[in-house]
């Protein structure tokens, strides 16, 4: 989650105002974005120089680049799509014409971008002393001023600690592993009668499921499970939207799905704490744990609870999904994640569940997840900026100037990679290569969930690889946008290969 989903989701809402899955957007059309723009008349937001930021932007030591048109600077080419193994053809003119750390003027702030591996990692470790994360005030009314991706200093901190927790509690319970592989099994069942299977929106369902569940003690076939998926799958379709928030709108019916989100959990938090005071106990889900601690507020506790939901909707399906696409264009790589996974069910009895020693096992599954979110780019980039002047070599980042850390650019450097732009798992055997790949995000806004997140796309993977086979769409695939999403919503041709394993009959 944090840089993680951040990234992803203010991708989104840069589709309505950046902000950028840090959980770092557009299907804005550059007419509406230029009107949205217009209607703020501010000159720092349409695009003109301010006293201020004139004199900065003639400061001599700025690296080299383009300020754009006025009113839009070089939002519209840098948002423009492109497949998400790929640059894109903004970054890969812009590095060609001006090098690796340039500036721009992007969603209405002169922005340094980075395509350097070496400043993406000076700017991730130096959060909260140099720089900070910086989204759009429009963010707030869709996530709330206490989400993770938002919060900054001691209260994010505090937040971040119960997501830690509660990542760390979970991944090794044998309760959580149940789940993912029941739900995992389940999804694959109703496929049966799904030719062809529209598989991001499934793995979407199957993810929030998973966290309704794990969270909230909510099961997958409850009424009120199905509710939060329709209100998040609402909620989601504001950061695709210009953030005008009007009635009818977009943006307008995502501040309400978020307000009914947000009255669901306080209604359990009602309920729940009205239970403990007549001493009925009846389950220690994630909710239950936060409440016992006592040391956040209500607030505080129904983002937290949304923010870990987020994560698991959107960045883990997308991963995912990713996975899933990139395994069907890669048959030898299929076929080595195969041949682990059968040599793990082959040392456990018919319809024994999976482990925390199992997982440990699935070395080759790891790297297949860390590969695809390389090669998928989930985190394209991410929003910050400059809390003060920083001198990074001989470059000056002005104080207040946005800075964009991007991890596309990094992930299929040719000077990083040999071959960058092949799927290939094998590489992550040789550890220099997490050195030089961020793909969870990094610094004190790592993703907390990210391991969490590994459990469960692994179980998922291990009965998948070992029960079905399915092809993929020659024209689906995965566009940044700079969100990733797929063409046709991933389509796949599916069906078993002979003997179901891994479960009971």
């Amino acid at each position: 989650m944090d840089d993680t989903f951040a990234s992803n989701s203010s991708n989104r809402a840069h589709r309505s105002s950046p902000a950028g899955l840090e959980i770092p957007s557009s299907r804005t059309s550059p007419v509406a974005l230029t009107c949205y723009l217009a209607r703020r008349r501010r000159p720092s937001a349409l695009g003109l120089p301010t006293p201020s930021t004139s004199r900065k932007q003639d400061a001599p030591n700025l690296p080299p680049g383009h300020m754009g048109w006025p009113l839009l600077g070089e939002t519209i080419g840098f948002l423009k799509p492109h497949k998400s193994n790929s640059i894109g053809s903004f970054l890969q003119q812009h590095c060609s014409r001006y090098g690796r750390i340039f500036k721009s003027h992007l969603f209405g702030s002169p922005t340094i971008v980075s395509c350097d591996h070496e400043f993406n990692l000076f700017i991730l470790q130096n959060e909260e002393k140099l720089f900070q994360v910086s989204y759009p005030k429009s963010m707030q009314g869709i996530l709330g001023k206490y989400s993770l991706i938002i919060a900054t200093g001691e209260i994010h901190k505090k937040l971040r600690s119960f997501a830690v927790s509660f990542s760390g509690t979970s991944k090794s319970t044998p309760a959580f592993f149940h789940l993912a592989e029941n739900m995992s099994i389940s999804m694959m069942d109703s496929w049966k009668s799904c030719k062809p299977v529209s598989f991001y929106k499934e793995a979407k369902e199957f993810a929030l499921k998973i966290m309704v569940k794990e969270i909230l003690s909510i099961k997958p076939d409850e009424p009120l499970a199905s509710k939060i998926l329709e209100d998040f799958e609402t909620y989601m379709r504001g950061f695709v939207s210009l953030p005008i928030n009007i009635p009818g709108s977009a943006y307008a019916n995502t501040v309400k799905a978020r307000a009914r989100l947000s009255s669901t959990v306080k209604q359990m938090i009602k309920e729940r704490e009205q239970r403990n005071i007549v001493g009925l106990i009846e389950r220690e889900d994630f909710l239950d744990v936060v409440l016992s601690k006592k040391s956040l507020t209500n607030d505080e506790i129904v983002s937290i609870v949304l923010d870990i939901l987020l994560g698991g909707y959107e960045t883990t399906a997308t991963l995912m999904s990713l996975i899933v696409y990139f395994l069907g264009q890669a048959p030898n790589a299929l076929e080595n994640l195969k041949e682990e996974h059968q040599g793990i069910r082959k040392r456990k009895e018919d319809g024994e569940p999976l482990n925390w020693e199992d997982y440990k096992k699935m070395k080759f599954t790891r790297n297949v997840i860390c590969e695809a979110m390389r090669c998928g780019n989930v985190v394209k980039f991410l929003h910050r900026k400059a809390l003060q002047d920083v001198k990074y070599k001989d470059i000056l980042i002005p104080s207040g100037w946005k800075v964009f850390p991007i991890f596309t650019a990094v992930n299929f450097d040719s000077a990083l990679h040999k071959n960058p732009l092949e799927f290939n798992p094998w590489r992550w055997f040789d550890e220099e290569t997490s050195k030089k790949v961020s793909p969870f995000g990094g610094g004190p806004r790592l993703c907390p969930g990210a391991e969490l997140a590994k459990v469960e796309i692994a179980c998922f993977l291990h009965h998948l690889v070992l029960n079905y086979r399915w092809k993929t769409k020659a024209d689906d695939y995965p566009l940044a946008h700079p969100y990733v999403e797929f063409r046709r919503g991933l389509l796949l041709e599916i069906e078993p290969i002979g003997k179901i394993f891994g479960r009971e009959s």
